[in-house]
């Protein structure tokens, strides 16, 4: 199987140390992975705005640069999911090009649990961690259970993580609640979105965390900078960064 890996614009300009995990950690795994160079922003932000329309040229390069791929992998929920249900052509041929990618593009714990059907990991992490349950993952990829579902509890992350030495994952009051980022919703309704993540924070100190894990570094991002106001020494990780056995100061 070839895999091309997407890097969401934001990673790649922002924190490339997970992009650079994430690669790592695919070849570690045996994986025959590409880094297509010619890749640029998916297209979600403007999308996100209601200027879909204007994502045709975003689509066009997203389809040149992963057409030729078994499968597509990135580390981030959002940006997965923002392909599976709007990547399109302008034609008949791209048409069928972006259906095969929407068909074949996994969020990284989605690939480890469904596709290579992971059951252990060579990784060591000694810190408790509370793990965020991205809202695109979880409501749209299905990556874990919802509670406002009557369902039985599963977590495809936290599956993952459980198989890292030392590691303690902290109970949380509210495990699957939306930290309030929302991509462009931070930006419109500020006063929301901070409350939001301050919730969330706050739900994690309470519980002793050291580390705030998720696989949307975009949610991470926003913890982080509140995280910081506060001058809390809570940090944030990617999960990718922790299963691929990396240093994180």
């Amino acid at each position: 199987m070839k895999v091309g890996l997407f890097i969401p614009c934001y990673i790649d300009m922002l924190y490339p140390k997970v992009g650079v995990a994430t690669y790592s950690l695919l070849k570690k795994l045996g994986v025959n992975i590409v880094y297509p160079i010619g890749q640029t922003c998916c297209g979600q932000p403007m999308a996100n705005s209601g200027y879909q329309h204007l994502t045709c040229d975003t689509d066009q390069n997203f389809i040149e640069q992963f057409k030729n791929f078994d499968a597509v992998v990135a580390p981030s929920g959002s940006c997965v999911l923002h392909i599976k249900e709007h990547l399109k052509g302008e034609d008949n041929e791209n048409k069928c090009k972006a259906a095969h990618i929407r068909e074949n593009i996994y969020e990284l714990t989605e690939f480890l649990t469904d596709i290579l059907k992971l059951e252990g990991l060579d990784a060591s992490f000694p810190h408790k961690v509370g793990f965020h349950q991205s809202c695109h993952g979880q409501r749209g990829l299905n990556l874990s259970s919802m509670s406002e579902k009557t369902a039985p509890y599963f977590s495809k992350p936290e599956q993952l993580l459980k198989h890292v030495d030392g590691i303690e994952l902290i109970g949380l009051d509210k495990h699957d609640e939306c930290c309030g980022f929302g991509g462009t919703f931070c930006v419109a309704e500020e006063a929301v979105s901070s409350k939001m993540g301050k919730d969330r924070v706050d739900d994690h100190i309470k519980n002793g965390a050291e580390y705030i894990a998720a696989c949307d570094m975009s949610c991470l991002m926003h913890l982080e900078g509140i995280l910081k106001r506060a001058k809390s020494n809570v940090k944030v990780v990617h999960i990718a960064e922790i299963l691929n056995n990396e240093s994180v100061n």
